[in-house]
């Protein structure tokens, strides 16, 4: 049977107004002023037998960055990965509910999961560079994907997004493991970035990296932000606050696994959250 394959690029959108309205209230899971990039509505998974999300609904906005923090095992990767069909990759794994990408569900029938992430592109924990040069890391998704453009160009294009062409101008046939664990980190996000995609997903993208290189990729998310949706994985509180525009918080109790408490611009739930369990994690009471 031949795979039927839906372009799900979006068309093209201005940045949100920074005077816009402010969110309104939905108990306490707010609801962006600006348009969703992301639109999650009830969404549970399991896996196998095992339930890792119950019932999350919550809106993505576009160009802007959204924290996802909370304790382990909370669903908060599993929830990530849901937004790129990340987990369909795994042996036993059910969902229900939607994930709507600009309004259409990318797990409908017709959708090639292939083109879903492509045009939601993702980070991992732990830079994963392929074992083959600087230059060939970053051209290797174009490849695949029969770019027919200048792949110099692109190459080039991709790492200076990624604030790395500077250092690695001189040294694109180097391998990209020989790069420090910063600048491979910055050389996986070039890598997405070349495949054009219009939503980026960082999985604790810095936890492996020291304070300086960590800082570098928090400058380089608030830079590029202005062209792309991110949402970070995150168990650093102080990271959450300094680069994120909303924060999510997730919990699993002795009740309810993966439950979305509460969702809200990140000053506000930082400094006045609306749910006790809120407050008791981001003040280290646990977690």
């Amino acid at each position: 049977m031949t795979e039927i394959r839906i372009d799900l690029r979006p068309a093209a959108q201005s940045a949100p107004a920074a005077h816009a309205m402010e969110p309104a209230s939905r108990g306490h899971v707010i609801e962006p002023a600006e348009p969703a990039a992301i639109s999650i509505d009830r969404l549970s998974l399991w896996y196998g037998h095992k339930r890792a999300l119950t019932g999350v609904s919550l809106d993505i906005p576009v160009n802007r960055v959204t924290a996802l923090i909370g304790p382990s095992g909370c669903g908060k990767s599993t929830l990530l990965r849901s937004i790129n069909r990340m987990n369909d990759l795994i042996p036993g794994v059910r969902i229900e509910g939607t994930v709507a990408y600009h309004g259409i569900n990318i797990y409908g029938k017709d959708i090639d999961p292939v083109e879903v992430r492509r045009r939601i592109g993702m980070v991992f924990q732990k830079p994963n560079p392929f074992p083959k040069s600087i230059y060939d890391n970053v051209a290797f998704g174009a490849r695949v994907n029969g770019y027919r453009g200048n792949l110099d160009d692109l190459v080039e294009s991709s790492l200076r997004r990624a604030a790395l062409w500077d250092e690695v101008k001189n040294d694109l046939k180097k391998s990209g493991l020989a790069l420090s664990g910063g600048q491979q980190q910055r050389l996986c996000i070039a890598r997405a970035l070349a495949n054009d995609p219009d939503v980026i997903l960082m999985d604790e993208p810095c936890s492996a990296l020291d304070p300086i290189a960590t800082l570098k990729i928090e400058d380089l998310m608030r830079e590029i932000v202005k062209d792309y949706t991110i949402i970070i994985v995150t168990h650093n509180m102080q990271q959450a606050a300094r680069v994120s525009d909303y924060t999510a918080f997730m919990l699993t109790d002795e009740t309810t696994t993966g439950q979305l408490i509460e969702y809200g611009r990140t000053q506000e739930l930082f400094t006045n959250p609306g749910d006790r369990r809120t407050e008791d994690y981001i003040s280290g009471r646990f977690g």
